[in-house]
């Protein structure tokens, strides 16, 4: 508590009572009266009391107030500061001397609470937000307050009132757009200078646009996973963008320099990246990293590091940083994501953005790992060790009990990567293994039955144990996955089911189709169907297949094709040309069958991403009951789908009858300036009046023309 002080009198103050001679002790101060806006250069009482306040809050506005700390006598005064110091210091500075302890004058013992104070107001905010709720142990849960909020608290009135009763006020329906009586999908394409969000129309053979503006990103758009928000990035951080009837600004999110971001699988969270050049060259890259509440975008935890801390396992991001840093757990809880580190994965709870039990996994030389899309299930790859003394590993670990679940050691593993099917029902391993004589490697592959009792293992190794691996995908959903592998142009394509033809769990091959133009695969969103794509160097070549069938249902191209993207319902396909080619920019819609149904081409084309859907509301058993009955709903659409073909035979009819009726105008404005310009053809024609070629008569005149003249001196023949 601070002390009121009763300041001195000013020198100058005091020499002009002695020159007066007034005992201001005996005047009434309150009674005086200035005229109005008259203030004499003496500032109020009420001014300097604001100005006091102000100051206050600036002061102290980088200390915080932790409550609940235990209790200890002076011998253990060092080691509870040591604590509080590694917990708190984490997050941001604290200044030299900033942790006091108050002591109990009486026992000798601590009060049970401290006095922070770091470099900046921002790092307290971050620690208050971040350590409100931290559980040092079962007896103590930290409760952490910005030192200026006392000041509020104390003003508040002993006395209840009731609260204010505001009116309800329904929020926007962020879901609006599934309400679509047409039961179309958004899209949202980046071109030039332009971002626009498009319904596909594929009625009308053409989108349908939903809103445009330009300059409304500075790098790239996001969908979130379930197609509530649009994110956009700028140099000051992230925003959201949605609404029921366009795409307001829903939040900001600070971040300056931001350089990518990613939502955790339910929308509630938002990671951002931002990396900064270090002052002296020899240093690496300062990285930030933020999580934000995405509802009330405040910063739910900050790290900071080296480009080096970030960079251990994974593929993609920049500068050398693996993206995303954090993974999530399969699911919308969100309620656990992690990250690699050097012999570790540290796994955090979003409850309290802390460690899961206070300590990381220790898993030595761990170089890569995985979530299962459903369960709390993380897939761990571990190379070999002790110069191939050690064998490399797969280890399936549960969280949060950390119980290993099933493990299985690989050898002569040159490189490992992991396939998880979309519902967590199995697990691929595609293992790069050394020959013996360590100058070539072959692929296998160890596919484990996860929902199965004991999870067990098969191996699936190639007819041709050489062909190169080109791509892998899982059927989503289901229990076939499709690999191309070769070394040629034209390499092969194999089926595969993890059902034997009378259903028993081992896999078994479905079928193989040689010498495809194809290096990548796109299964449906709903399985069955999958695109075979010949993308950048094969020109854009395109194979809708039918696995059921075993069939080929339509080939195309897309000349010079980059992207290939699934609408969220399985039934359209865009495949897109972006600005890596200088010619050819623009994108083609195509149905799930291999007819292209339109073309858009857009200079400058940068992205295309449909917008995702929530999952389903409908029971798996509702879903079949609608699927055996297609034919009873599906009348009201083919009424539909008629009527909008009628209407599309009336507009052509009428676009082909307004051609018809130009073209007339046309011939006719043309035949009456041709007659408007008769008598002058006729002058030009030395008044001949027809204008018909067969009735000239045609009259030879020789004419002589002197065409030079030269004077010769002729020499003098004797």
């Amino acid at each position: 508590m601070a002390e009121t002080m009763e300041a001195p009198l000013p020198a100058h103050r005091l020499g002009n009572d002695l020159q007066i001679n007034i005992d201001f002790s005996q005047v009434d101060l309150d009674s005086i009266q200035l005229p109005p806006g008259e203030d004499f250069g003496i500032k109020s009482d009420d001014e300097e009391e604001e100005e006091e306040s102000l100051e206050f809050e600036t002061g102290f506005g980088n200390v915080i107030v932790v409550d609940n700390l235990p209790v200890v006598p002076p011998e253990k005064f060092e080691k509870l500061e040591g604590v509080v110091r590694k917990i708190f210091g984490q997050i941001g500075t604290i200044r030299d001397r900033g942790l006091w302890m108050p002591v109990d004058s009486e026992t000798q013992k601590t009060k049970g609470y401290c006095f922070i104070e770091y470099n900046t107001p921002q790092e307290a905010q971050t620690a208050k937000d971040q350590t409100n709720g931290y559980k040092l142990d079962k007896a103590h849960v930290f409760a952490v307050n910005m030192f200026d909020d006392f000041e509020k608290y104390m003003k508040v009135s002993d006395e209840w009132t009731p609260p204010e009763t505001k009116p309800y006020k329904p929020g926007e329906n962020l879901q609006q757009w599934l309400t679509d009586e047409k039961g179309r999908d958004q899209f949202v394409i980046r071109a030039g200078t332009d971002t626009e969000v498009y319904w596909n129309d594929h009625r009308q053979l053409k989108p349908e646009l939903v809103y445009r503006r330009s300059f409304w990103t500075e790098s790239f758009v996001q969908w979130a996973p379930l197609g509530t928000y649009l994110a956009t990035i700028h140099r000051q951080g992230a925003a959201i963008w949605g609404g029921a009837t366009g795409f307001e600004r829903l939040m900001r999110f600070a971040h300056p320099q931001v350089k990518l971001i990613d939502f955790s699988p339910g929308e509630k969270y938002l990671v951002t990246y931002s990396s900064h050049e270090p002052s002296n060259p020899r240093d690496t890259q300062r990285v930030t990293l933020n999580i934000f509440d995405v509802r009330t975008g405040k910063v739910m935890r900050e790290f900071k590091g080296s480009a080096d801390d970030f960079a251990t396992g994974g593929t993609g991001g920049v500068a050398g940083v693996s993206w995303p840093v954090f993974r999530w757990a399969g699911g919308r809880e969100d309620r656990y994501f992690a990250r690699i580190g050097k012999n570790a994965i540290s796994v955090y709870e979003s409850s309290t953005m802390s460690l899961l039990d206070k300590k990381s996994i220790k898993v030595d030389n761990v170089m890569d790992f995985s979530w299962s899309p459903i369960d709390p299930i993380l897939a761990l790859f571990v190379p070999e060790g002790g110069s191939g003394n050690q064998p490399a590993r797969v280890s399936l670990v549960q969280i949060p009990g950390r119980e290993e679940l099933r493990q299985k050691n690989l050898f002569s593993v040159s490189d490992c990567k992991m396939y998880w099917q979309s519902n967590g029902d199995y697990l691929a391993v595609k293992v790069d293994r050394y020959t013996k004589t360590k100058k070539s490697t072959y692929t296998g592959f160890e596919l484990f039955h996860i929902k199965e009792r004991d999870i067990p293992i098969e191996v699936l190794e190639l007819e041709n144990k050489n062909d190169k691996i080109v791509a892998f995908a899982w059927e989503p959903k289901g229990h076939r996955f499709a690999v191309i592998h070769g070394d040629g142009p034209r390499p092969d394509v194999s089926f595969y089911s993890m059902r034997s033809p009378n259903n028993v769990g081992r896999v078994s091959k479905l079928a193989t189709l040689k010498g495809k133009q194809a290096n990548a695969l796109f299964w449906s969103p709903i399985g069955r169907f999958v695109i075979l794509a010949g993308l950048k160097a094969l020109n854009g070549q395109l194979e809708f297949y039918n696995v059921d069938e075993l069939e080929t249902m339509a080939t195309g191209e897309h000349f010079m094709a980059t992207d290939v993207e699934w609408d969220p319902t399985g039934r359209y396909v865009a495949t897109s040309v972006t600005s890596v080619h200088e010619m050819e920019n623009g994108f083609n819609i195509w149905s799930f069958n291999g007819k292209l149904l339109y073309r858009i081409p857009r200079d400058h084309f940068y992205q295309l991403l449909w917008r995702p859907r929530p999952p389903s509301l409908l029971s798996p058993e509702k879903e079949e009951e609608i699927s055996k009955n297609l034919k009873k709903y599906s009348k009201k659409y083919e009424a539909e789908d008629q009527d909008v073909s009628l209407l599309l035979s009336e507009q052509d009819r009428e676009k082909r009858k307004k051609m018809q009726d130009e073209w007339l105008g046309w011939v006719n404005e043309w035949k009456r300036l041709r007659e408007e310009e008769k008598l002058l053809r006729q002058e030009l024609r030395d008044g001949e009046p027809s204008d018909e070629e067969e009735e000239y008569e045609a009259e030879e005149v020789e004419l002589e023309e002197v065409l030079d003249v030269a004077e010769e001196i002729a020499p003098l023949i004797e």
